[in-house]
């Protein structure tokens, strides 16, 4: 199970451990988009400093409808304590978890600020 927290805004924000196999991890808040069909979104800025290794390019959606490239990169998560190797989509807003890092698990959120976000695998 993890925990995360509602913030001020009012999103679902839950820590990540984030790295390569050529560095440590650090560890990433992203907010929950279950718009967002990928695994995770970071800053190029998060991307450079990690020393991730660029996998390919993929064309997404966003929310106005509108099409985008993005740059894809693998990266290792700690994810429900278990390690996996994920593609991650550079982007220039904040850092995002999407529906494939969450599929086969719950997620509860007390939507009030400071409420606790738990994600937890389904059985």
């Amino acid at each position: 199970m993890m925990q995360g927290f509602v913030n001020q805004s009012c999103e679902a924000i839950i820590r990540v451990a984030v790295g390569s196999a050529n560095s440590p991890t650090q560890m990433v808040e992203a907010l929950i988009d279950t718009g967002f069909t990928g695994f995770l979104s970071l800053p190029l800025s998060t991307i450079t400093a990690l020393g991730l290794p660029w996998h390919f390019r993929d064309v997404g959606t966003l929310g106005d409808g509108s099409e985008v490239i993005f740059e894809m990169y693998k990266a290792t998560v700690i994810w429900d304590g278990q390690i996996q190797v994920i593609d991650v989509a550079a982007s220039e807003a904040e850092p995002l978890v999407g529906m494939s890092l969450l599929y086969g698990f719950k997620v509860q959120i007390e939507a009030v600020e400071g409420g606790t976000v738990t994600i937890e695998a389904l059985k």
